[in-house]
């Protein structure tokens, strides 16, 4: 299936603002509103279904043999004709 990017914004930032970041999607999504993501000109509002799918990976890029880039990437998804997530992978522990 071909993915359209709607929306991407890469940038360098601290630990504090990113967890800035992260605490205010973590607010829209308790309270049940929209996310909007700006940046410049350019946004995109997604409306979460209350029981999207959350994939959370830690991966490794680079060679084998030598340093890599570490990323921890979180996802929501879901269907856009309004079908709820259905992945299950056993209860996500973050310590």
């Amino acid at each position: 299936m071909p993915e359209e990017v709607l929306f991407k914004s890469e940038s360098g930032q601290n630990r504090e603002e990113i967890a800035s970041y992260l605490h205010s999607v973590a607010e829209k999504l308790e309270q049940g509103d929209a996310v909007t993501l700006k940046s410049g000109s350019e946004s995109v509002t997604m409306e979460p279904p209350a029981h999207p799918t959350f994939e959370v990976k830690a991966e490794r890029e680079g060679p084998t043999d030598g340093p890599g880039n570490l990323s921890i990437e979180f996802e929501l998804e879901w269907d856009e004709n309004g079908s709820e997530g259905d992945g299950e992978s056993g209860q996500l522990e973050i310590e």
